[in-house]
Order: structure tokens, then sequence, then C-alpha cells
């Protein structure tokens, strides 16, 4: 499952590509490599228009996880959208797009080694999202930091196609490609929204770096 991916495009190439109307992301650096916890842009539905805004990737773990531990990091990545736990933010007021450039997945070496492998539609990594929904929560997601409130994200996954499915055969992100796929998921039934959770085509993806934990593609505005 992706816990690792980048967003190195500028805060005007995202408002652009997902119909944006306010920017409350501050100033947005290259962000190389996101990992769990990490604060990162999404863009979401709000009364006031579409924002770009910052949250932290994890969204609230299911009961049943949480036993017996005194600190909830968050889900990062939503396969089942039928569990109750998932459905209550799928609504369109919950959801999110996760603007990236490229994702990595672990591959699994002879050796036991499991060095990162990343994916992006094309070498020069243009601007894609990851279909996602957010919420905001508290609870204590660190001992050290006690109990926050803070904007919470996860993004949807599906069925690996052929290039993700070569490195990491269950899984792989719902990726968004077009700003009318943005439009969908923010906007439609949900019924009509979930028709994108599913792989892209075969041959949509290209391997763009290996081994790395940051993929350390310049970055663009």
């Amino acid at each position: 499952m992706c816990n690792l991916y980048s967003i190195t495009k500028g805060q005007q190439a995202i408002r652009e590509f997902t119909r944006a109307m306010a920017d409350r992301a501050g100033n947005l650096p290259p962000l190389p490599g996101v990992f769990p916890d990490y604060a990162a842009p999404i863009v979401r539905n709000q009364p006031a228009g579409r924002e770009l805004t910052m949250a932290r990737w994890g969204m609230p773990s299911p009961v049943f996880a949480l036993k017996g531990k005194k600190t909830d990091p968050g889900v990062t990545n939503v396969r089942n959208t039928q569990s109750p736990h998932w459905r209550r933010w799928l609504s369109i007021e919950s959801r999110c797009v996760v603007p990236f450039t490229s994702f990595s997945e672990h591959e699994v070496m002879p050796d036991g080694s499991r060095p990162p492998v990343w994916f992006a539609l094309s070498e020069d990594r243009p601007l894609a999202a990851f279909a996602g929904i957010w919420t905001r929560w508290t609870s204590v997601r660190k001992v050290k930091e006690g109990e926050v409130t803070a904007d919470l994200f996860a993004f949807l996954t599906t069925e690996a196609n052929a290039e993700v499915g070569a490195v990491h055969p269950k899984a792989m992100p719902v990726i968004l490609t077009t700003s009318e796929e943005v439009e969908q998921w923010l906007t439609a039934p949900i019924a009509e929204a979930l028709t994108l959770q599913r792989p892209l085509p075969d041959g949509s993806l290209v391997v763009v770096a290996r081994g790395d934990k940051q993929d350390g593609a310049p970055a663009t505005s």
C-alpha cells in the first residue's frame, strides 16, 4: 500500500488543475517525500467554495484497530468503502483530492529489503491527484504531542494495474488524471463518484526512480 508520495508542482498548478478558488496552504514548498502523518496539501469543498489547504496524512482508525493502544497514527489508505467506518466520510463535504506528482510502492527483494519504486504518469511527472476523504478529528496521534484536533486525510485504493502490480500486486491508489475526474469525485453523487475507484489502464504509469525515500525530480511551478 502506498505510504510515500511526492508533490513537487506549485500552488498555481494545483489550483488550476483542481479549480480551487481559495488557497490556504501558506507557502507550500516542494515535498519530494510525503510520509504518513506528514502535513500535505489537499483540495476540499467548503461552504465558501473549493479550497487548497494542508492536512495530516492518516484518517482515524477503526475502533477494533485501537484496542490496547494509546495512540492512533491514522490509516493512510482506504479500500473498503462499504465499511460503516469509512462510509460516513464519503459524502461530498468529506471528499477531497490529494495532489501528487509521483508515488511509491515497496518492492520485496530476495534479501528481504523493501526499497521504494516510484511511479508517475510520465518521466516529467505531470500533476495528478488521489481520490481522498478528510475529517477534523480529536485524538492522540503521538504520545509526546498529546491530544490534538487536526484535519486528517487518506486516499482510496483499488486493484493494481500491470505496472504497479509487478511491484505490489495487492493494490494501487485511486488516481484522477483530469480536471473532469477531479470534478466528478468532488461533486457527483456517491454511486457515480465511486466508479472512479478503479485501477488506471495498463500502460498509464512508468517507473521514474528506485531506491530513494524521496523522488528528487526538479520542482516546477
